[in-house]
């Protein structure tokens, strides 16, 4: 299987730097003005976006992700809208969308009625990170007929065992967490990070990305320096937390910008990965 994620990623490589990544939350800060936003940030410099589906109790997210969420739920944002807020974004971009969420709603909703109205809107992965490996049988198979990519975790605590697993059933791309926790901002990532990446490379040619921990450009610098990704959340939803509406999309892209930046500074680690 193949769609516009796994050309990303080789369009990326072919221009020799990581991929960016952001996470927002489905209609935070403003559910009227979201569609707007997400195609800035896209414009301004990320190569994909994930859209966060907003659920009351969120297991690996942090504060600020958190908050995001419980504010999106007071708007009024289900996951039939995630999926009209998908669907039109799609028809203003080329660039890949992801759902990213607890699997409760996606379960609610129906999987497979669920994968059918996500690949209808555009969507490209679906990122499920409370629905362990053993338990993806049934989107799995959803995911598949409708040619999106069910991506798939790993930590720093995963064993070896449960890595080779996690690879042979990887597409698209692995999210590679940089910390046992919760999404939040680190000052650096690149000590539990950087083994990880190298333990799962051994294993794979799929793409590794790796989120949880990216604060701004330093540490997206550090990330580009051994991974073909770069997710970001917990920095951008607090930037729009604390930016006011008629700013937040200047705020946003210009954000955006600094870490597409750095995005192309290879070391040589990541050449002799690439060898």
């Amino acid at each position: 299987m193949s769609n516009d994620l796994d050309t990303m990623f080789s369009s990326c490589r072919a221009e020799r730097r990581a991929a960016l990544i952001p996470y927002i939350t489905a209609g935070f800060p403003d559910p009227d003005d979201y569609v707007d936003l997400a195609v800035a940030v896209l414009e301004a410099g990320a190569d994909a976006l994930e859209i966060g589906i907003p659920f009351s109790d969120p297991l690996l997210d942090g504060p600020a992700i958190q908050r995001s969420q419980g504010a999106a739920l007071k708007a009024g944002v289900t996951p039939a809208r995630c999926l009209a807020y998908a669907a039109e974004i799609h028809a203003r971009t080329a660039k890949p969308l992801l759902f990213m969420g607890a699997y409760n709603p996606v379960l609610v909703y129906g999987p497979a009625r669920f994968c059918k109205d996500a690949a209808t809107a555009g969507v490209s992965g679906l990122i499920l990170p409370d629905l362990p490996y053993e338990e993806q049988d049934e989107v799995r198979q959803a995911a598949e007929e409708h040619e999106i990519h069910l991506i798939q975790l790993l930590a720093p605590t995963s064993t070896t065992e449960r890595l080779q697993r996690v690879c042979h059933a990887a597409s698209g791309f692995i999210y590679c967490v940089s910390v046992a926790g919760v999404t939040g901002a680190r000052a650096s990532v690149r000590a539990t990070a950087q083994p990880l990446v190298e333990r799962v490379r051994a294993c794979t040619d799929v793409p590794l990305a790796v989120g949880f921990g990216i604060a701004g450009p330093d540490q997206a610098r550090e990330v580009a320096g051994f991974a073909d990704g770069v997710i970001v959340g917990s920095a951008l939803i607090t930037l729009l937390a604390e930016t006011l509406r008629p700013e937040a999309h200047a705020a946003a892209c210009g954000f955006v910008r600094s870490l597409h930046d750095v995005l192309g500074e290879r070391t040589p680690a990541y050449d002799q990965q690439e060898r």
